[in-house]
């Protein structure tokens, strides 16, 4: 999938809508849930494959997909007013998120985010 950030030209920061208080706790709340759920499929993996380390050289390999996670996940959760609604549209394209978590957004950013998320989720499948 491409980065979100490609996204600029459907949805640029300009256009990004006003997150009153009551909207970033909700977002913050569906953020660090999501962020939760990917950590933890993190450590599930990486369980996974240090059970089948056999030799030094796996060793490497889980360090360094470790440490491409870890800078894939840093780029991605970025919850800066700017990138606030790419970045929900794409967990919610990733099904990071489900639509029902932004419950209690104001009706034209759920609007906003689903139809980024449906364009990256069309870009993803063109790729």
């Amino acid at each position: 999938m491409r980065d979100p950030s490609a996204a600029q030209n459907v949805h640029s920061h300009r256009n990004e809508p006003d997150w009153s208080g009551r909207e970033r706790k909700i977002a913050r709340k569906v953020f660090d849930a999501a962020l939760k759920r990917e950590l933890q499929d993190v450590m599930r993996e990486t369980k996974h494959v240090a059970n089948k380390i056999k030799e030094p050289a796996d060793v490497w390999n889980l360090e360094h997909h470790l440490t491409q996670r870890r800078k894939d996940i840093d780029r991605r959760y970025d919850f800066r007013s700017s990138r606030l609604t790419q970045v929900l549209a794409m967990l919610l394209c990733e099904g990071r998120i489900a639509e029902e978590e932004l419950r209690g957004l104001r009706d034209d950013k759920v609007k906003a985010i689903r139809s980024l998320a449906k364009v990256l989720s069309e870009d993803a499948r063109e790729q």
